[in-house]
């Protein structure tokens, strides 16, 4: 038994150190061992590893020459401020963190565990995509993994963590997560990389040009978080963690309550100019309805005229939706609609109340963006409210136009509660347009236009617009003062937080994608 014993420890003690030489390289490239990050991401000691003897069973092309344990993935399960997730961590230093079969099947057996025990997963990518010595079996390998996320999907939150490449195949994995981090200059995702792009167009961009962090982070919307170092990263993903419950079976873990019902915030009188072309920073105002002023915003840089961030309000979770004045003056267009509805899509299924922060002039309107599809990606968010059955408050700080308004989580679309301040104008669209559009053989006839249409534009808004005019007919349910915002939502929430809807018999809806 000694010399079992020893033979054993001493396996154990060369798999965790790694292959020296591989081990420096990763270093120079600026990059934490998989072990290195696992030790950052869960808690000390918490860390049990499964199949850490998995070696590929693979014959052909030299590859049987070289069998290391673990087969290039780290997989097991740990704790995250003391709650229960499984994770795998790919090691480059192994076969460049390559995907054979051994590989991907360590990978489906932790996932398979997260589902049966509805516990959160998270990976950490980082991969030189399928092991093309083992052919066919890699891409089974991949398959197998989407397939688990895709029949995970609304049941556990996953959690993609990008630290180097993900190409190829793998580059799904950050597009089907919930949530997906990267790292500035050492992560790419991206389908066809530079040889084959240069091959097929003539021209050879840089890795960051195709798939780094900012691309992603800010044009194609694939990454919703973008980190300066590893170290900052994980502790991201551990914060994120510890605002999601564990699976849609159980609610958000709750904090301490924090007077919210009582609160009363005097700057948010301040904040909101009342004219209503002026713009204005919404996260000001987020600031001040959610404990603390602290959120966690999703996707800042990706279409920023909507902010989507998860926070707490009166130690419950809740997650903020809200347009952005200071980005195009916060309509909506296609990337915004789709953004948000992902959003909501992701609270409701993960019974996260939904806050709404509404102060839209409408959709962008032009050939562009007719063409890109605004009418299907405007339908996305329009799909998600409608569908969304987690408790819902509506908040109207200020304008509210057109189809806009309805999709902002108005009444009409399922909203529970909707509040209203007073500067909101809730109309088809605002009075100057409206009054050009009804009045305009009037305004064309007329010998002082100006003064006619000023007059106009003052009834226009006398009937149709002013404060009280949606609370009159039972589409808004109050109009509050600004500096009670906080403690009316906080109300709002508590009241319905015992809310069930029964939703209609049917295998699942067809939403617009």
């Amino acid at each position: 038994m000694r010399l079992l014993r020893e033979q054993r420890d001493g396996l154990r003690d060369r798999i965790l150190a790694g292959h020296r030489d591989a081990v420096d390289r990763q270093h120079a490239l600026g990059k934490r061992t998989a072990r290195e990050r696992l030790d950052l991401l869960l808690d000390e000691g918490s860390f049990t590893e499964i199949d850490m003897y998995r070696r590929h069973q693979a014959h052909g092309l030299r590859i049987e020459e070289q069998r290391p344990s673990t087969d290039g993935v780290i997989t097991g399960s740990g704790t995250v401020h003391g709650r229960r997730v499984f994770v795998y961590a790919q090691d480059f230093t192994i076969f460049g963190g390559s995907l054979g079969e051994a590989h991907a099947t360590k990978i489906h057996k932790v996932m398979d565990l997260a589902l049966a025990t509805g516990s959160p997963f998270i990976g950490l990518n980082d991969s030189g995509g399928a092991r093309i010595q083992e052919g066919v079996m890699s891409l089974n390998g991949y398959g197998g993994i989407f397939q688990r996320t895709v029949q995970a999907s609304g049941v556990i939150p996953q959690i993609c963590v990008v630290l180097g490449p993900c190409a190829g195949g793998a580059a799904y994995s950050a597009a089907l997560a919930d949530f997906t981090f990267m790292v500035r200059d050492t992560a790419y995702i991206y389908l066809t990389g530079p040889d084959v792009v240069a091959a097929v167009s003539g021209r050879r961009p840089t890795h960051a040009e195709l798939g780094g962090a900012e691309v992603h982070g800010r044009t194609s919307g694939v990454s919703t978080f973008v980190h300066d170092d590893e170290r900052g990263c994980l502790e991201h993903v551990r914060y994120l963690v510890s605002l999601l419950p564990a699976s849609n079976h159980e609610l958000p873990p709750s904090g301490p309550p924090r007077g919210a019902v009582t609160d009363v915030r005097p700057r948010l009188a301040e904040i909101v100019p009342v004219e209503p072309n002026k713009p204005y920073d919404m996260r000001a105002v987020i600031a001040e309805v959610v404990d603390d002023g602290a959120f966690l915003e999703l996707h800042q840089d990706w279409a920023g005229n909507v902010i989507c961030a998860l926070a707490r309000i009166d130690g419950e979770v809740v997650g903020v939706v809200g347009n952005q004045p200071l980005v195009l003056a916060g309509v909506l267009d296609a990337a915004a609609s789709q953004k948000a509805a992902r959003f909501v899509r992701f609270c409701d299924a993960f019974n996260i109340p939904l806050l709404t922060l509404v102060d839209v002039p409408g959709f962008l309107p032009g050939t562009e963006q007719e063409q890109a599809g605004i009418i299907r990606h405007g339908a996305k968010l329009l799909y998600a409210y409608c569908e969304a059955s987690v408790p819902r408050v509506q908040v109207i700080v200020r304008k509210a136009y057109g189809g806009a308004y309805i999709v902002m989580d108005s009444r009409s679309i399922g909203a529970d509660l909707s509040l209203a301040w007073p500067t909101n104008e809730i109309a088809v669209m605002g009075a100057e347009g409206a009054v050009n559009v009804i009045f305009r053989k009037d305004l064309a006839a007329a010998e002082d236009p100006a003064g006619l249409r000023a007059a106009l534009v003052a009834e226009y808004g006398d009937q149709l617009v002013h404060p009280h005019f949606a609370a009159e007919r039972g589409l808004v349910d109050d109009v509050i003062d600004p500096v009670h915002t906080r403690s009316a939502v906080a109300r709002g929430l508590a009241m319905l937080r015992n809310k069930h809807r029964q939703r209609p018999q049917r295998k699942h809806g067809n939403t617009p994608l």
